[in-house]
């Protein structure tokens, strides 16, 4: 029978009651549920796994839930009705917190999904062999239908490339994916935008190993596919969020070395610029100015981003300081090396890189201990919560 949604969130289970939950975000998929449904139940049963298929409805109104109720008469079929929420990560959020499955598996409502592969996208998790499993179009064996046309191809490609620095996956937009539960329980500030919450989950769930096995990718059998350019707009600002994320996680020193990096080049750039409209030295210390000011910024917002408290003004101040302290210390050392050491006068380059390390340590400790540094009796912020909020309309049918 339908179940209600109170009943079983994730966090007051104590221990899986399923071998797999199978989620499906659904919009106006009412036509196709009663062939998924089936087709799912069948392959669950065929791999000896028992399983739940848990529909998460953004309030469709276009009988999605009668068909539901008479499905859930013959198959373990839950449907959770989304009133005051839209959007495909947010159901699939909502639907991996109320599953009790030991893996939690995603797929699309449309078809374009074979639910025969289940099976092949669960053993890898069982037998822990991987963190996290794809249904994938573009490894060996995997396919698109025929009449997938060059704009819609190139689109996936492009967007596929411009995840590489967060997943080495050959198809992380995809949306049949697996994880196991303990996986998604250890998630960390959940804040998709957009249908890639495939890629939010591998980032965020940090799920190193990713197996990606091959499936023949569809056309969808029933209604119309949601992808607009809203939604691709919204990709660049989902994958923004997510290097923001890396970014943030990231060993301290790494990002401030980072955004020290990003600096000089923020430098070079803005000298060029500004040698056009200024004299030399005004066009140099402007360069400099913007280049600190820069890597103010982002070492507030990124490196030191649990110091927000304290004044900023103090803190650029503060920061600017230790900007030309540090290069003092640079000056010294690399000047002092090959002054010192006939090995640094025949190689002052390696005295000059001694020098920007040195400079390096200095401005990062006195970043640690006095710019951002925490007051005394404060507390760092700490990183928002693992998981949206359970109290997202969602209705029990």
């Amino acid at each position: 029978m339908v179940s209600t949604v109170a009943c079983s969130p994730r966090s007051e289970v104590a221990e899986s009651a399923f071998d797999v939950s199978v989620i499906v975000p659904t919009f106006r998929e009412a036509e196709n549920l009663p062939i998924l449904v089936p087709r799912v139940a069948a392959a669950l049963q065929a791999a000896g796994l028992t399983g739940e298929i848990v529909i998460v409805d953004d309030n469709s109104q276009d009988g999605t839930e009668a068909v539901c109720t008479r499905l859930a008469e013959t198959y373990p079929l839950r449907l959770i009705v989304r009133t005051k929420e839209r959007g495909l990560s947010g159901a699939v959020v909502t639907g991996l917190q109320h599953a009790r499955g030991a893996v939690l598996l995603v797929m699309d409502a449309d078809l374009s999904h074979p639910p025969e592969a289940i099976p092949q996208l669960v053993e890898p998790l069982r037998t822990n062999q991987a963190d996290f499993t794809i249904g994938s179009r573009y490894v060996a064996g995997g396919a698109t239908d025929d009449d997938w046309g060059l704009f819609r191809w190139l689109n996936s490609k492009v967007a596929t490339l411009l995840a590489r620095p967060l997943t080495s996956a050959r198809d992380p937009m995809a949306g049949f994916f697996a994880l196991r539960a303990e996986s998604f329980e250890q998630a960390q500030a959940l804040n998709p935008i957009g249908y890639k919450i495939g890629l939010e989950l591998m980032v965020k769930c940090r799920c190193r190993r990713v197996h990606e096995t091959p499936i023949h990718f569809r056309d969808r059998l029933h209604g119309t596919s949601k992808l607009s350019l809203k939604e691709q707009v919204n990709y660049l600002r989902h994958l923004g969020r997510l290097y923001a994320y890396r970014l943030t996680t990231a060993p301290r020193p790494l990002r401030f070395m980072l955004v020290g990096g990003s600096g000089m080049a923020i430098d070079v750039l803005a000298y060029s610029v500004l040698l056009l409209l200024a004299p030399l030295p005004a066009a140099r210390a402007l360069a400099i100015w913007l280049a600190m000011t820069w890597n103010f910024w982002l070492n507030r917002r990124f490196t030191f981003e649990t110091v927000k408290d304290a004044s900023t003004f103090r803190q650029y101040i503060a920061f600017c300081l230790s900007c030309l302290l540090g290069a003092g210390v640079n000056w010294t050392v690399s000047v002092g090396l090959c002054r010192a050491a006939p090995v640094f006068r025949e190689h002052a380059v390696l005295a000059a890189m001694l020098g920007v390390a040195a400079g390096f340590v200095f401005n990062y400790l006195t970043c640690c201990w006095l710019v951002f540094r925490t007051p005394r009796g404060a507390t760092s912020r700490s990183h928002e919560p693992s998981n949206p909020s359970r109290t997202d309309g969602a209705n029990a049918v």
